[in-house]
């Protein structure tokens, strides 16, 4: 599984090595890169919100290329800063919340897909998501680098994105629920992971 998740990212960045390839020749900023992919994640939150999966999966998933050009850029200009990867950091918790924020109100609200359930697992899946970065903001400010667990930001997105493009509330919805219960619970798991791993490295 991880082979083939390696191949699908080495292919993914082969396809957008031309895009890569106009930003820094036009000196765009790595910064405005991120500023831009947030805004449009931002978006895909709110057509969540409103009940337009279909095209929120396809925002997301179009705009998900910024997640990787910013830091791409950054490095083939020589612009890579601190501030740069805070930014970028910061503007993913943004990001992640905005996403999940507006599959939970679309739970909250719309009353044919309305679930209590369903939001109360959304806002696991924020806390949880949250924690992730958390716990290894933390121990890299303790020297360690604790980026393990099953469940990372690209695999996040793109569980967001894809299924919802091609299935949208396909079969009552179930496809969305399962994906969202997923990533509470992988979100969780990867938490507790990271505090082990943590509490062994510091031992």
């Amino acid at each position: 599984m991880l082979t083939l998740w390696d191949a699908i990212k080495a292919g993914y960045l082969r396809l957008i090595e031309p895009v890569a390839d106009a930003l820094v020749r036009w000196r765009v900023s790595p910064n405005v890169i991120t500023t831009i992919g947030t805004g449009c994640t931002i978006a895909a939150g709110v057509l969540f919100a409103t009940a337009h999966i279909v095209l929120a999966g396809w925002v997301l998933g179009v705009t998900a290329v910024f997640d990787v050009l910013d830091g791409t850029v950054a490095r083939r200009t020589g612009t890579a800063t601190v501030f740069g990867a805070f930014y970028d950091s910061t503007l993913d918790r943004v990001a992640d919340g905005a996403v999940l924020g507006g599959l939970t109100v679309f739970w909250a609200v719309d009353g044919p897909n309305h679930s209590v359930a369903m939001v109360g697992i959304s806002l696991a899946a924020i806390v949880g998501t949250y924690l992730t970065s958390y716990t290894r903001a933390r121990a890299e400010a303790l020297g360690i680098d604790a980026k393990v667990g099953m469940m990372q930001r690209p695999e996040r997105v793109t569980l967001l994105a894809a299924p919802q493009a091609f299935f949208g509330l396909a079969f009552g919805g179930w496809i969305l629920m399962g994906i969202v219960t997923l990533l509470a619970a992988t979100a969780w798991i990867t938490a507790v992971q990271r505090i082990l791993f943590v509490r062994q490295a510091t031992a």
